[in-house]
């Protein structure tokens, strides 16, 4: 069926390949969960990104349907919490917590878990030691979960995730307690996955690893969505805060001196090494003009221009402060 036969049969549902929320909003009596979200995500890598307290666990339990909304509607690729098992085929999740039959190893934990979903028992074996493989655990699967180290224990929590193949995987923390080998592998993971067209949606506070995997982003503080899209972006969207931009040159006394020249220029801050100048400026277009003035103009010797935030961690500053 086309993306259009199907607009026209269903005019109020939400499109069958995202995950949307329409206004959607949680109370846990008085208190602020999260606040008239409205998102379409996409395939891909989206991260949420926000202080403790922002609302990211809320969002991610209303999307495995562990949480009703208290308002709005939720959609996962055209299933609702309304039909919690269509839901659960769809989607997979690793909470940050530890929560695990006793005496079990990993072998047993995970094809318990298949079992349960439906699976017969040699379709289980099969796609216990597939998520096995995936997550690098095949060697330590018949040793009890309770032995394992917390990294070890994050893995198996990853390949419960995967194990039943869903289309979107809700991703809590989940480099926590990973070596940066282990990271690593994990992170190169999640990128097959996103290659393969699933969706994952992780929260993380290991922001450059997140910067580096993500396709986008979403920033949340106090239950609200502030900004969303690509990194690049969503720095764009903070049009409060001033860019910054780290100018290597022969004389930076003499280009500080220029800069004040414009209104938009709010600091400029000299490098440690007195071979550059931290600018801060609301404008950068007209930073980059004057810089070309000052080059002719002054014989000012440039060696190097770019922006020293347009990154998720200052981002992420901007938003918390």
């Amino acid at each position: 069926m086309s993306a259009a036969v199907f607009a026209a049969q269903h005019p109020q549902s939400p499109p069958p390949q995202l995950i949307v929320f329409e206004d959607v909003s949680k109370f846990y009596g008085d208190i602020l969960g999260v606040n008239r979200v409205n998102l379409s995500i996409a395939p891909g890598i989206t991260s949420l990104v926000g202080p403790n307290g922002a609302g990211k666990t809320t969002l991610m339990n209303l999307m495995t349907g562990l949480l009703r909304p208290t308002r709005g509607r939720i959609s996962v690729l055209g299933s609702t919490p309304d039909e919690p098992e269509e839901l659960f085929r769809k989607v997979g999740y690793c909470t940050q917590f530890d929560s695990f039959p006793r005496g079990m190893t990993g072998r047993d934990f995970l094809k318990f878990y298949l079992t349960v979903h439906g699976y017969r028992r040699d379709e289980a074996d099969e796609l216990t030691v597939q998520a096995l493989e995936r997550v690098s655990l095949t060697d330590a699967a018949d040793r009890k979960v309770a032995a394992y180290s917390k990294g070890m224990r994050q893995r198996i929590r990853l390949a419960q995730s995967i194990a039943h193949r869903p289309q979107v995987l809700i991703l809590d923390e989940p480099l926590n307690g990973l070596d940066p080998m282990a990271r690593a592998e994990t992170i190169r993971l999640f990128r097959q996955l996103a290659d393969e067209g699933l969706y994952l949606i992780l929260s993380s506070h290991i922001l450059h690893e997140v910067d580096m995997m993500s396709d986008s982003v979403i920033l949340l503080n106090n239950g609200y969505v502030v900004a969303e899209g690509e990194v690049h972006g969503v720095r764009d969207e903070i049009e409060e805060h001033p860019i910054q931009i780290l100018v290597r040159c022969d004389r930076p006394a003499l280009l500080a001196a220029r800069l004040f020249e414009q209104e938009s220029t709010v600091e400029a801050r000299l490098h440690e090494d007195r071979r550059g100048l931290f600018v801060k400026t609301r404008h950068p277009d007209a930073l980059y003009l004057l810089l070309n003035r000052v080059v002719v103009e002054d014989d000012l010797k440039i060696e190097s221009v770019a922006p020293a935030d347009d990154d998720l961690n200052a981002v992420y500053q901007y938003l918390i402060q």
